[in-house]
């Protein structure tokens, strides 16, 4: 156990789709903190059985058994709705039941106690939290109420606005969200403080479980400036399963003349070993599927090559390198000028994906020195131990006390215009905390309200990007169209979460409205 360093009560969580991870500023350096196993991961995974609920290792270890109701995935249904196409998607290859509730947010459906009960992913996602609470707090000796968490780079102000209804359903004091790339520069940078000398330009690629964020960010003196983002929420190594798994599929149909395809058990074993070889073919040429039982006493074995494995998914690998273009052309810069190309996320160990980066920046050397299952959280513990004030006159605290993280919004920001244009106030990647006003007025004389609608996305128009909400301004006072000024301020805070106030210029009447879980504007 750790001692008592008040500086300790702040963790950093990285609240990933496949494992989580917690860590703690402590005597001057992070600390990450291993799980009742031993892990310094945590698999994302929450099971309900007739007696109780299991959370990390243990639901994931009773899947085979249990399959319709271990959760595991949820991050992709934060801040989504049901309707969304890669709700769709997920529902068909997941073994638990998602149906559509009030206002069409996804809800879980599984037996627990004896009784089918509905969860929403905030609150799937608040059980992780409350377990990476409770291993940090068994490890440190004290009671843990503050939180730093990680979301990725591209999440949309839904997905963040999710995540803290998370934290707050888990009882904690999220006191900040950052960008999980961002969280890593950050392990990236100290590891880096002692050698470093001048700006450097790094461009870190984070490739999980189930996300993909690309950061450029700008370093000098401790001043960690993204200025590009770019990515998909929905693309990681859970997509490169999918393949395999569904190579397998169709393997053991034609060699058994059956389909498993509708037996939850046996795609959930056939699951885990394509997981387990995914890995090992980071490392070695071929590996086998073995199977005992797979599916109505036939036992399943197999090989796969790497070649194959990248033959599966080689499309999803070069789609990655899209997001990196993407940042170097949003930053103006060319890739001759990047210093550094950080490796995050478990599935950046993948070989072939390793040489599609090299080979973008012409044979540039990639950074493996940060752990890259640990940086997000280690990232987001030195965040933590700024926020908290920590003792800045222990001598090793010292290295992080002039550190200053400037994140940025990914997507942009705006209001519905006449003809459903998108007139943009906020551009993507503008650095956060930020605010940003426009001057609205009437368009037919004695016009009493106006209706505002506001957008994000890279769309011109309105139709092609997410409706966050939508209010009436109303009460304005009879007169001459364009004489009324309305001024509507769009602010994010250093969260990336949005809030929305209107005023009459002319009378001095104000509405503020904030964005909630439900999807809708409220007074």
């Amino acid at each position: 156990m750790a001692g008592t360093d008040d500086s300790a009560r702040t963790i950093g969580i990285d609240l990933g789709t496949t494992y989580c991870c917690v860590a703690f500023w402590q005597n001057g350096s992070v600390e990450i903190v291993p799980n009742e196993q031993g892990n310094r991961t945590t698999p994302s995974y929450v099971a309900f059985t007739d007696s109780k609920r299991l959370i990390g290792d243990a639901a994931k270890n009773q899947v085979a058994r249990n399959p319709t109701n271990t959760v595991f995935d949820t991050k992709r249904l934060i801040g989504r709705r049901f309707k969304d196409e890669s709700v769709q998607t997920d529902t068909k290859l997941w073994p638990f039941k998602v149906i559509s509730g009030p206002g069409d947010k996804p809800m879980i459906v599984v037996q627990y106690k004896g009784k089918e009960r509905q969860f929403s992913a905030e609150e799937i996602s608040s059980m992780l939290l409350i377990k990476m609470r409770e291993i940090a707090e068994a490890y440190h000796g004290t009671t843990i109420k503050d939180a730093v968490v990680t979301v990725p780079a591209c999440s949309t102000d839904s997905q963040r606005q999710g995540t803290r209804d998370a934290g707050a359903i888990a009882g904690l004091n999220v006191i900040r969200i950052i960008s999980e790339p961002t969280a890593a520069a950050m392990a990236y940078g100290l590891d880096k403080k002692a050698s470093s000398s001048g700006e450097e330009n790094v461009l870190v690629f984070d490739l999980g479980g189930g996300t993909f964020d690309v950061s450029l960010l700008i370093m000098e003196e401790g001043i960690f400036e993204v200025i590009a983002t770019a990515g998909d929420t929905h693309l990681g190594g859970e997509d490169f399963d999918n393949r395999m798994v569904n190579h397998f599929v169709r393997e053991f149909k034609r060699k058994n003349k059956k389909d498993i395809s509708d037996n939850p058990r046996a795609l959930r074993r056939l699951r885990t070993a394509c997981e387990k070889a995914k890995r090992i073919l980071s490392s070695t040429a071929q590996t086998t599927i073995e199977i005992d039982c797979l599916y109505e006493g036939i036992d399943f074995y197999s090989t796969i090559t790497r070649a194959m494995f990248e033959e599966l998914n080689m499309d999803l690998f070069r789609k990655c390198m899209e997001p990196v273009e993407t940042c170097l052309r949003d930053a103006n810069m060319e890739k001759n000028s990047i210093h550094d190309v950080v490796l995050v996320g478990g599935s950046s160990r993948i070989p072939r994906i390793q040489q599609l980066l090299q080979d973008f920046f012409n044979g540039k050397e990639l950074c493996k020195s940060i752990n890259p299952d640990e940086a997000v959280a280690y990232g987001a513990a030195v965040q933590g131990a700024l926020l908290n004030a920590v003792d800045w006159n222990c001598e090793n605290s010292k290295i992080i006390r002039d550190l200053l993280l400037l994140d940025a919004t990914p997507l942009s920001l705006g209001l519905e215009t006449d003809g459903g244009a998108m007139n943009v106030l906020i551009p993507r990647n503008t650095s956060i905390p930020t605010l940003r006003t426009v001057i609205l007025s009437t368009d037919s004389d004695n016009q009493t309200a106006i209706f505002i609608r506001v957008y994000e996305g890279e769309g011109t128009r309105t139709c092609d990007n997410h409706l966050l909400g939508e209010f009436e301004f109303g009460n304005i006072p009879p007169a001459p169209k364009g004489v009324p000024q309305i001024s509507v301020t769009l602010g994010i805070d250093a969260d990336g979460i949005l809030d929305v106030s209107a005023e009459d210029e002319t009378t001095g009447q104000r509405k503020k409205v904030i964005l909630n879980k439900r999807f809708y504007f409220k007074s």
